[in-house]
């Protein structure tokens, strides 16, 4: 049961083979049994006490599609009723008064919450190993990182302890962490979904986004978090869609941008063996693959870590333990309890961002530096608009290589920068981007770590997308394998 997908389980609760409150109570035993770490916060009776609400709404012939199922929120999402860490020490006990406009959007359309999933501190990572509750597993290898920083959103769908999660992506961290766990994750275009209460990270990159089994699945749960909202200034006033719509359009004639700057040195050999494979099938599909280039590909890495940096220097200005989250115990004046409070309530990787932030947004230094880097991100979005002449889509790696050992790279920080090599130019760019399982390579000791897909579109180009990628589902079984023991 536990295993199947979002579009299955809501076929079970409308044909009353299963209640909302039996379907809750089945996923909170996965997870009380699960060593991943993947959940920071549970609370069984607020789930069941949610489950017993969609049952009710079910009895009387209002539920929708979504009514019922199960759903995890990336603990960078605030909650009522379950503690909103952020992964971090610094909010290690807050406790939010109201609801993301993600979180009420799927309790309008009768979701049943498990809880709030592990992270990395403030989403800032790539191997979800920054995060002040400890490393989250890869369920396909617990040696193995999960990807980052939706790393526990991830690993909780891979292990199947939640059919669906809600991750964020500033960088790559939907797209990345799904290519590592071997699930299906989309980033929207910026301002597709809400951010107002999703604590920030970098205000002009950070979007929300759906993680799940199938692209079928992610199509439903879009179609419920994307929306203009007035509360986040962000939002892109755009009318509602049915991102579902598209799933049954085929591929033939389609053009697929194949970017030759994502096949080039530094692209492990599992990994590119199979993309190229995933290629291939959607050649037999009818689909036509169009070499392009994207010449700023190399510039995104530099470009993401000064704009990135910056934007979090000045959201994290906020903990300051005057307002709320963690206060330091001792301290001789306010000055002393500002230093104190943010060395003690800030991880390694928080405290190495705001200081390069600060840096390059310095007297002297921002012209230099970020003003620059704003200048290449225009270029880079030029880069693609020019790509998108030639294709219909862009296809490529997600990640260069397969999950790396946990700890492998805990002392060197641009290694793990360099992971995200492939998804920071859709960041930047504001586009939409998402990955699909499409195979496996080979970890250190003989271990089958999943492989993604990427695929790129143009802007609001969601259905699109979320359709190409149900025609390969359609046609391969990559999306149907679990991890052993699940």
């Amino acid at each position: 049961m536990h295993t199947q997908t979002l579009k299955q389980l809501s076929a079970l609760l409308k044909d009353k083979q299963i209640s909302a409150t039996e379907l809750a109570q089945i996923y909170l035993g996965k997870i009380e049994a699960s060593d991943l770490n993947a959940f920071i916060s549970i609370d069984a009776a607020l789930t069941l006490e949610q489950a017993k609400e969609a049952d009710e709404r079910i009895a009387r012939g209002e539920a929708g599609p979504l009514t019922g199922l199960p759903i995890a929120h990336k603990d960078i999402f605030v909650t009522r009723g379950w503690q909103s860490t952020a992964g971090s020490k610094m909010l290690a006990n807050y406790s939010s008064p109201f609801d993301a406009t993600v979180v009420k959007q799927f309790r309008t359309a009768g979701m049943v919450t498990l809880g709030k999933l592990n992270c990395d501190e403030f989403a800032m990572g790539s191997s979800n190993e920054n995060s002040f509750f400890g490393a989250v597993k890869n369920p396909w290898d617990k040696t193995a990182v999960p990807g980052g920083s939706s790393g526990g959103s991830a690993a909780a769908v891979a292990a199947s302890l939640t059919p669906a999660a809600t991750g964020t992506d500033t960088g790559g961290s939907i797209r990345q962490p799904a290519a590592l766990c071997g699930i299906s994750g989309i980033k929207p275009t910026y301002g597709r979904v809400s951010r107002f209460g999703m604590i920030a990270f970098a205000s002009s990159l950070d979007q929300g986004g759906p993680m799940a089994h199938t692209a079928e699945d992610c199509a439903m749960l879009l179609s419920a978090m994307a929306g203009f909202d007035e509360k986040d200034s962000t939002s892109i006033e755009r009318e509602n869609e049915d991102f579902s719509r598209l799933l049954t359009d085929g591929v033939k004639g389609l053009k697929i941008g194949v970017p030759r700057e994502y096949f080039s040195e530094g692209l492990a050999p599992d990994v590119e063996v199979a993309v190229r494979a995933a290629l291939k099938e959607y050649e037999k599909m009818g689909a036509t693959l169009v070499d392009i280039s994207l010449p700023k590909t190399a510039l995104s890495i530099p470009v993401y870590y000064v704009i990135a940096p910056a934007e979090a220097s000045s959201n994290l200005s906020r903990f300051d333990g005057v307002r709320y989250g963690h206060r330091a115990a001792e301290y001789s004046d306010l000055s002393d309890m500002y230093r104190k409070t943010r060395a003690e309530g800030f991880g390694d990787e928080v405290k190495r961002r705001i200081l390069v932030g600060a840096y390059v947004l310095s007297h002297g230094y921002y012209d230099a530096y970020y003003l620059q880097a704003q200048k290449i991100r225009r270029l880079i979005a030029q880069d693609f608009q020019q790509a998108f002449t030639q294709c219909d889509v862009i296809m490529g790696p997600v990640a260069p290589t397969v999950a790396w050992d946990l700890g492998a790279k805990a002392n060197d920080p641009l290694a793990n920068y360099l992971a995200d090599i492939f998804t920071l130019s859709t960041s930047l760019a504001g586009l939409p981007g998402m990955s699909i399982p499409c195979g496996f390579g080979q970890g250190a000791v003989n271990e089958k770590r999943p492989v993604g897909l990427q695929l790129i579109g143009n802007y609001f180009e969601e259905a699109k997308l979320l359709g190409i990628a149900h025609q390969f589902q359609l046609a391969t079984d990559w999306h149907n394998r679990r991890p052993a023991g699940i």
